[in-house]
């Protein structure tokens, strides 16, 4: 299995419990590493024959954009779901950063995996 990714697509929703995170948009930006085969695509030199990264981030950017989920827990699983439904994709690591959440970080967020990961993870 081969891994096309997708890194720092800086999207703008509402998330968060606070009441006044309620009333705002926030950045939040999403990494994502997909589990493909890309030697069809490679061989015949055919986007119908792979994951279509640019049809993929339209669909990650219009659902986050949408959403007001209080938890960045439940923006990563729902997202995770969709893209394993709609986009037939067998494996998936996710991560959603919520830059600034905590004072004195850089980084905070939630990295999550889903479906069987491919055979070359342990070569990484």
């Amino acid at each position: 299995m081969d891994i096309i990714f997708l890194r720092g697509l800086h999207i703008e929703t509402v998330i968060g419990i606070y009441d006044w995170e309620r009333e705002i948009r926030q950045t939040v930006v999403i990494d994502l590493e997909l589990g493909t085969d890309i030697r069809a695509a490679a061989a015949h030199d055919d986007i119908s024959r792979t994951l279509d990264y640019g049809a993929l981030s339209t669909r990650v950017v219009e659902f986050v954009e949408s959403s007001e989920f209080l938890l960045v827990e439940t923006l990563a699983e729902r997202l995770a779901s969709l893209i394993r439904a709609e986009f037939a994709v067998p494996w998936l690591r996710l991560t959603v950063n919520k830059k600034g959440a905590i004072q004195g970080a850089s980084d905070v967020g939630i990295l999550i995996t889903r479906g069987n990961p491919p055979d070359n993870t342990a070569d990484r």
